[in-house]
């Protein structure tokens, strides 16, 4: 399906796949987060090289959203998902989740469940909890999924402003529309296919040193 595509994303920049269901979004984002199996080839993320170094991969690279692989559980509430991520994550502390909360301008209620919070706090809290994992790269998928037009900008702002922070983390998105126009944005567009195979030849998330 993604034969012959390549991508050239540089440490710290921002990566948009956009495209309907049924395009292959999640697969690819996956795929380059060494969460799925290629078809064939090989795809280098930082400086490492899938599949045959994909468990260095899955350390470097954390997911926020990429349902239904991974969501929060919407029926805890938002401090029970804060303690899991703690227990769970490697060197999460609450100093890094709260860091990682204001880097992407929420504040949500502890006692709150995830599944009242409306779509762009559960969005960013998702974003938030993985980010306070300091990952190399981070992939945050379905970014605009439910979200009404107006908060678009606000949602990529703050995909913008986490690439940002601390040593710079590179943010692979996907999402259903075309994204706005940022700086050193690369956009990858998918149509609508029949079959989802993963990408032969793919570079992303490139980085000049090691994860």
């Amino acid at each position: 399906m993604f034969e012959g595509v390549d991508l050239d994303v540089p440490a710290g920049g921002l990566l948009a796949v956009h495209g309907p269901a049924g395009s292959g979004r999640t697969s690819l984002l996956l795929a380059l987060a060494g969460r799925m199996r290629l078809s064939g080839g090989a795809v280098r993320v930082g400086g490492y090289v899938l599949p045959a170094e994909g468990r260095r991969v899955r350390a470097a690279v954390a997911v926020a959203r990429a349902a239904p692989a991974v969501a929060l559980e919407g029926r805890l509430r938002v401090q029970e998902v804060m303690a899991e991520r703690r227990l769970t994550g490697a060197g999460v502390t609450e100093r890094r989740i709260r860091e990682a909360l204001e880097t992407v301008g929420i504040g949500p209620r502890g006692t709150e469940l995830v599944e009242d919070l409306d779509p762009v706090e559960a969005l960013l809290l998702a974003t938030a909890l993985a980010l306070a994992e300091r990952p190399g790269a981070l992939v945050v998928d379905d970014v605009d999924d439910g979200l009404p037009p107006e908060a678009h900008g606000r949602v990529w702002q703050a995909l913008d402003q986490a690439r940002n922070s601390g040593p710079g983390c590179t943010v692979l998105a996907g999402c259903l529309r075309t994204p706005p126009p940022i700086s050193g944005l690369v956009t990858l567009s998918l149509p609508r296919r029949s079959r989802d195979r993963l990408p032969a030849r793919t570079a992303a998330a490139r980085e000049d040193n090691d994860t």
